[in-house]
């Protein structure tokens, strides 16, 4: 059995290295095509003061975007070079990488303490203020607190597969636990404009904050902000997507932290209207950012194609994996919770043995299932590409 599996695998490594030592002319090849500095230089975007608020593209925008595809282009072409000649996608060494994670598990977890601590501050806040606005700011931070639980809950849900009840594993309990927390949350976000409106139009009582209430919501709304401010810069020295969405919603803190101390303070000093009104956009933009989070989970549930940027990096790794492809008929990507499916359909000799067939589109597979945004491939083996398209009926 042993024998069995290690001959596999040298046929393996030899259809590999008969493929990409030999003649490679068939290849397409990008190495001739390199990005001049000068245009490299044009990536960086100027500073075009009012330009850029109100979102106009200038000449020199519109280049540089240009230059910024072309790049990435090829970066993800040689990055399937790679993959295509090693097996694998070089990196970082194996205690380079325990490193990062550790570090990018301290920072998850130095976040998520940090929101339980700063949610009973400010919760602490709300209660002695009676701030509509603070009690916003507070329900933004009952969000990120939620949403880390909910990140935890469904990464350990994904990490105890049961391959008899959930054959295809659990990639969708994420995206499905966001959709069912942002319902939550856009009825708490009504709520609060409800009241705020109640509270301008039929209640009379003046807001009035006591020198040494306005001390405590001062102190700890400013505490809290800092604190916020702090991770969000600490967040931002990580590459990893997660916690980059940590940073973001630290950021996002810092705004509504702000906004509603500034409300509470104005509906203090000048007019009682404003501390409701402050609430109204707080509750506004809560309910806004988890809209945007609701439609990027439901694309990512429905099954949305990848980019075409990504399939052009797909269909150039197909290509180049090996001699005997002659021709590629379908290439797919499509959402399965956080990751991609791929379909790939390949044309190959038809006089072509199974057995070379089978380790061309078995070796093709794995080299599809390295690439860290895919979940699972799948790799079909045809003939001649003039027949009716595969599951036609599916695209009727």
């Amino acid at each position: 059995m042993v024998e069995t599996a290690e001959l596999h695998g040298e046929e393996q490594r030899s259809l590999l290295s008969d493929s990409n030592n030999g003649d490679r002319s068939w290849r397409l090849n990008f190495e001739g095509f390199q990005i001049s500095s000068e245009h490299t230089e044009k990536q960086v975007k100027p500073s075009r003061g009012l330009y850029d608020c109100y979102g106009v593209l200038g000449q020199e925008d519109n280049i540089a975007e240009y230059y910024q595809q072309q790049v990435e282009v090829l970066e993800g072409f040689t990055e399937m070079d790679a993959l295509a000649e090693r097996g694998f996608i070089p990196g970082m060494s194996k205690e380079e990488r325990d490193k990062l994670a550790r570090s990018e598990t301290f920072a998850i977890r130095l976040s998520n303490v940090a929101n339980m601590v700063l949610f009973v501050a400010k919760v602490y806040a709300s209660i002695r203020s009676g701030s509509l606005a603070i009690i916003a700011s507070t329900l933004d931070s009952l969000l990120d607190l939620l949403s880390g639980f909910i990140l935890w809950f469904t990464a350990f849900s994904m990490q105890t597969p049961n391959p008899y009840q959930y054959p295809i594993g659990k990639k969708r309990m994420q995206p499905l636990g966001i959709l069912v927390f942002a319902s939550v949350m856009a009825t708490l976000g009504l709520q609060i404009i409800l009241e705020s409106i109640r509270t301008l139009i039929y209640t009379d009582n003046a807001f009035n904050l006591t020198k040494e209430q306005e001390r405590w919501v001062v102190g700890i709304m400013l505490s809290v902000t800092l604190v916020k401010f702090l991770l969000m810069i600490y967040c931002r020295t990580f590459t990893n997507e997660i916690i980059k969405a940590y940073a973001q919603d630290h950021f996002f803190d810092v705004i509504t932290n702000v906004i509603g101390l500034i409300a509470a303070l104005l509906a203090n000093y000048v007019d009682d209207w404003m501390d409701p009104v402050g609430a109204i956009i707080l509750a506004l933009y809560t309910i806004r950012t988890w809209s945007m989070t609701v439609l990027e989970n439901v694309n990512s549930l429905v099954g949305k194609s990848a980019a075409p940027e990504y399939l052009q990096k797909l269909t150039y790794l197909c290509w180049n994996h090996h001699e005997a492809v002659r021709h590629i008929d379908t290439v797919r990507a499509y959402t399965f919770g956080s990751h991609y499916f791929v379909e790939v359909d390949i044309v190959l000799p038809a006089d072509m043995q199974l057995q070379e067939a089978h380790d061309i589109g078995e070796s093709l597979q794995e080299k599809l299932e390295l690439l860290p945004e895919i979940e699972r491939a799948f790799v079909h083996l045809d003939y001649e590409y003039s027949h009716k398209p595969e599951h036609a009926q599916s695209h009727s």
